[in-house]
């Protein structure tokens, strides 16, 4: 089964006579990784890519009898290290981003308190929302024959509204 196939399309194979796109795009395998993470990871394969070739560099100089030869160990012992920190950088970055964009799920992550704030306002908009319709609703079944928004007092019934209409309606009967 081919791409097309998976997606539900005719297959370009059967599709005689007629182009096919040089470029599909395939839903990725993995998620991308985070920018930060990213960075982080690219800068460590080019430190460790750097320190592979000082060693190779100090290898040779040294069976060559090169005055080169010590120089380039010192670099290579630095440079390994430097590299070590590297790739401790993206594990470090990486369980960050994790922690605190929800991906641990432990109860000392930050992305749980996060997320909870967020949950919880959503759930205050949500209350808001249902109460304003709560209130619309309550407003046209006291008010059955006013489609225009007038209460009997001649006051124009607004968001506050429910005072006003008590106000009229005092108004009328004293």
């Amino acid at each position: 089964m081919d791409t097309d196939e998976r997606r539900g399309r005719t297959p370009a194979r059967a599709l005689t006579g007629v182009a096919r796109d040089l470029w599909v795009e395939e839903p990725a395998v993995r998620y991308r990784m985070a920018d930060p993470v990213r960075t982080a990871a690219v800068r460590a394969v080019i430190v460790t890519a750097v320190t592979l070739i000082e060693a190779m560099v100090a290898f040779l100089a040294t069976l060559a009898d090169s005055w080169l030869a010590f120089p380039m160990v010192i670099a290579g012992v630095a440079s390994t290290v430097g590299a070590t920190w590297a790739v401790l950088d993206v594990w470090v970055t990486r369980q960050m981003w994790n922690q605190r964009h929800g991906v641990v799920s432990v109860p000392s992550s930050t992305a749980r308190r996060l997320r909870r704030e967020r949950r919880a306002a959503r759930r205050a908009a949500r209350e808001a929302q249902r109460a304003e319709a709560r209130i619309a609703r309550r407003a046209r079944r006291r008010r059955p024959g006013s489609s225009s928004g007038e209460v009997s007092g001649g006051v124009r019934a607004r968001h506050g509204g429910h005072r006003q209409h008590h106000a009229a309606h005092s108004a009328v009967t004293r």
